[in-house]
């Protein structure tokens, strides 16, 4: 019997949206039908909902609604905006890669080559014929419906590639900047990193004052090769009206570290999912994370770390800032194979609530089928010390000031884990920001 399926309205609205940008998605061939497959594979299921079990606390359906039209190419007065937006940024010596509204903009970027690192623009790679393999930068291999949706849409990004041996000490950074209202930018970057290398990798979100109510739909995949270092730093300042569905597919090799840091103060609605493979023995790693939240924002952070060879080590930690009506939510899963013996790892999530209608929900999962592990995950949820606010308070300190220092040492633990100091500054500046809006 053949049953016909009734689309939703939001999936036929997809429908349109995906079939107007299609002239504008750079690729062919492969990569066209690449494309397709990853919108087939997400319409059959649409945005993830309650009922979809990685997603139960960020339903998108709810939370999202429907998909944004896709943001159009920027044209000069963007990409003045745009400038003003990056020249504010105080990150000190960085190589900037700047994709505006979803487009690598070469005149704000430094795409220059040397000491061992390349770059290239993913929509020239996957517009080149010549590049047998270019519809295979929009494979992945986690099977998750936003993934494949930023397949289908991804317009732009940047490729990098760390050659063995390097030691840099300036940081990449690439800087997301939207302009626009009500639109949707897809960015795909793929960053390889070879053996003995070492670098320092940074994302930024942020807006114009023009941008209101848009979406940012970002992935980026790295590659970390055997003994290499990678320090990665993520700040997301994006609009309090937007929304910001984010992913990153990580690879570590042997003897390898890797130690990221995120923060999170923008966004009405955001999502950061990383899944981290450790692929090689004695592998290090290190996230750490904090959300800062007033309103009613939603954030939604997501790690799953894969233990897939013996002899690794992995540290989550987690906090959060909730005031309001802010809904933060924390999903940690630690898989441990049955090869990966002697592992090392252990997750821990702390909340702090300024408000009592505040929320945090924390998911943390051990699935292990070795025997010979430490694996260990552990929450707290709590208020401000009245004591410590009493004792600041005596001093002369205004009600507003003494939470501040005390909000502050709650989270210093997670920014003093960012080895350079200027971008712990710029971690340090969001944060400050951020507690300047309660006053």
């Amino acid at each position: 019997m053949n049953v016909a399926v009734a689309k939703t309205t939001t999936g036929a609205t997809l429908d349109g949206t995906f079939a107007a940008a299609r002239g504008r998605l750079p690729g062919s061939g492969p990569v066209t039908e690449t494309r397709q497959r990853a919108f087939d594979t997400f319409a059959v299921k649409g945005l993830p909902n309650r009922r979809v079990e990685e997603w139960k606390y960020t339903d998108l359906r709810k939370l999202l609604g429907d998909v944004a039209p896709l943001a159009a190419a920027p044209d000069a007065a963007a990409l003045a905006e745009a400038r003003k937006a990056v020249a504010a940024l105080k990150d000190g010596d960085t190589q900037k890669l700047v994709l505006v509204d979803g487009v690598l903009a070469a005149d704000l970027s430094d795409l220059s080559a040397g000491n061992g690192v390349t770059i290239h623009a993913l929509s020239a790679v996957l517009a080149d014929e010549a590049s047998a393999a270019r519809a295979d930068l929009l494979l992945s291999k986690v099977n998750d419906p936003m993934l494949s949706l930023n397949a289908a849409f991804a317009t732009d990004g940047v490729i990098i590639s760390v050659a063995d041996g390097t030691d840099r000490e300036k940081p990449l950074q690439i800087v997301h900047v939207t302009t626009k209202p009500k639109v949707a930018s897809f960015t795909r970057s793929l960053i390889r990193v070879g053996n003995n290398a070492k670098v320092t990798l940074v994302e930024t979100f942020v807006a114009t004052e023009a941008a209101k109510a848009y979406q940012v739909h970002d992935t980026t995949v790295i590659w970390v090769g055997d003994h290499s270092d990678v320090q990665h730093v993520r700040v997301m300042e994006d609009a309090l009206d937007a929304a910001s569905i984010a992913s990153a597919i990580v690879t570590v090799g042997a003897k390898a570290k890797f130690n990221t840091f995120s923060l999170t103060t923008g966004g009405n609605l955001s999502r950061y999912q990383s899944f981290i493979t450790l692929a090689g023995e004695g592998t290090e790693l290190s996230t750490n994370s904090i959300h800062l939240l007033r309103g009613q924002q939603h954030a939604d952070c997501t790690f799953v770390i894969d233990h897939a060879t013996p002899g690794c080590l992995s540290r989550e930690n987690f906090r959060a800032v909730l005031d309001d009506r802010a809904h933060s939510v924390f999903q940690g899963k630690i898989n441990v194979h049955q090869i990966a013996q002697q592992t090392d790892g252990k997750m821990m999530s702390r909340a702090l609530l300024l408000s009592d209608d505040a929320e945090i929900d924390n998911k943390p999962e051990l699935e292990i089928f070795a025997d010979d592990v430490q694996c260990g995950h552990g929450a707290t949820v709590g208020a401000l010390d009245d004591s410590l606010l009493f004792y600041l308070r005596a001093r002369g300190l205004p009600e507003k000031e003494a939470q501040s220092l005390l909000i502050q040492a709650f989270v210093g633990e997670a920014l003093e884990s960012i080895v350079n100091d200027d971008l712990r500054d710029v971690a340090i500046g969001a944060a400050e920001r951020w507690l300047g809006t309660r006053v």
